[in-house]
């Protein structure tokens, strides 16, 4: 039996919602740009299949992780809460550092930007005089719905989630209208050099990145009904469906462009509903494009919010931070610092730096993140738990020696960025001292 604190959040989420999230987090614009990428990697259809296959089968061991961890520590926050409670209060505070307030407001900044380039094309208008406007205005309107309590969030996202759902039916049902033309030499191939395995594990790499984002329901876990039944289905069933989507997305690709022609596209999905439509296809595209990107703003504010309302109940951000609204449940104070923030990233240009050099960071919280999943089933090994990841302690094991190669290939392919990344991962040790200092000296802050 869950007791919560007089300003705890509600638990305001059905499976349905939870799901929804999931969908949502990991679904942004990848599904429509990455596909190409990863086909200059690979030798053929089939080849470029198998990579989407074994991305959705690493990241869904993750997953079954998460929702143990999920459903042992139903708490807003997430990983933050993990890592407080495993390692302590500097390990923790040094991911909030990093994501929450540098990467989560990055991707907030650099996803709304996408959709308002997206939008803006779709109606015709060009140029940062209308794309910088019309980010602001998303990051303020998702902003402003979140204030108002999970549930006007969660029917937000639920929304969006639906109409990037459709955008995906629609390519796969243009793919399938077009197979006759590509599919065959698509799937068998007959590349002149045979791929390395070098570049078959290269190509990974943009395949797990597509892949991330289903850590957020994690961080809104403390508005989730019933979460350690909840939790679970709820990961499950949304990642599920995502593999299923990529697979088919890719199908389709495969299926209407051909391997090369997929390889040779900068816009995959762009080009593949021209084929079909015209440029009435890519107009419609770019819509659901930007109804999926948005989705993802709306989702990664929301999670976002939560670890910094953590974290400043925990007195390792501005205490205002850390209050929950008593009336609309929210973390007002939190949603509206992660927004303006955003906001200054989106107007500046800057976050696309950032991101890049909190990417080694991010992937080392899911590292440490399910590696606190062999410290409660040491340290609370007669604590109930109504889920258990099955095949323990082989899953963790896998994703934590994929995940940590993931982080060393990304090292080696952009040393600069990693060595920044743990730069930025080391300011944040003399920060949370400077902090915890300054917090007792002035106690209200």
């Amino acid at each position: 039996m869950l007791t919560e604190p007089a300003n705890a959040y509600a638990r305001r989420l059905n499976t349905w919602d939870a799901a929804m999230i999931v969908i949502g987090g990991v679904i942004g614009a990848g599904i429509f740009l990455t596909p190409s990428t990863v086909a200059r990697h690979t030798s053929s259809g089939a080849e470029l299949l198998i990579l989407w296959a074994i991305g959705g089968g690493l990241t869904l061991a993750g997953v079954l992780c998460y929702a143990e961890l999920g459903a042992r520590r139903p708490q807003a926050g997430g990983i933050y809460v993990y890592l407080r409670e495993a390692f302590g209060l500097m390990p923790a505070f040094l991911f909030g550092w990093t994501m929450a307030l540098i990467n989560y407001p990055g991707s907030v900044a650099a996803v709304a930007t996408m959709f308002a380039e997206y939008l803006c094309s779709a109606l015709g208008l060009a140029g940062p005089a209308f794309v910088k406007p019309v980010a602001v205005g998303a990051i303020v309107f998702i902003v402003g719905i979140n204030l108002f309590g999970i549930r006007a969030g969660a029917w937000l996202q639920n929304v969006f989630t639906v109409l990037k759902l459709l955008a995906i039916a629609l390519l796969v049902i243009t793919g399938l209208v077009l197979a006759h033309e590509h599919l065959g030499v698509a799937l068998i191939g007959r590349p002149a050099t045979p791929a390395s395995p070098w570049a078959f594990a290269g190509a990974l790499l943009p395949v797990l990145f597509s892949y991330g984002g289903f850590h957020y329901l994690n961080d809104l876990a403390g508005e989730v009904r019933n979460p350690q039944r909840t939790l679970p289905r709820a990961l499950g069933m949304g990642m599920t469906g995502v593999v299923i989507c990529y697979l088919l997305a890719n199908y389709a690709y495969l299926s209407g462009l051909g391997h090369a022609g997929l390889a040779a596209s900068d816009a995959p999905a762009a080009d593949l509903l021209r084929r079909l439509f015209g440029e009435h296809g890519a107009t419609v595209i770019a819509v659901g494009i930007a109804c999926s990107t948005f989705g993802y703003c709306a989702i990664a504010v929301a999670g976002g919010a939560r670890v910094l309302q953590t974290m400043g109940a925990d007195g390792v951000f501005f205490r205002a931070a850390g209050r929950v609204d008593p009336r609309t449940r929210a973390p007002q104070v939190a949603l509206a610092v992660l927004g303006a923030w955003a906001v200054v990233l989106a107007l500046s240009g800057t976050f696309g730096q950032l991101l890049n050099y909190t990417t080694v960071g991010e992937w080392l919280g899911h590292v440490f993140g399910i590696g606190t999943l062999f410290w409660y089933r040491k340290h609370f090994i007669d604590e109930p738990a109504p889920y258990r990841v099955p095949f323990y302690p082989l899953l963790p094991l896998i994703f934590v020696i994929t995940v940590f190669g993931v982080i060393v290939a990304s090292a080696i392919h952009a040393p600069r960025d990693a060595g920044m990344s743990l730069v930025i991962i080391a300011l944040g040790v003399p920060v949370y001292y400077g902090w915890r200092r300054w917090v007792r000296r002035h106690p209200l802050t």
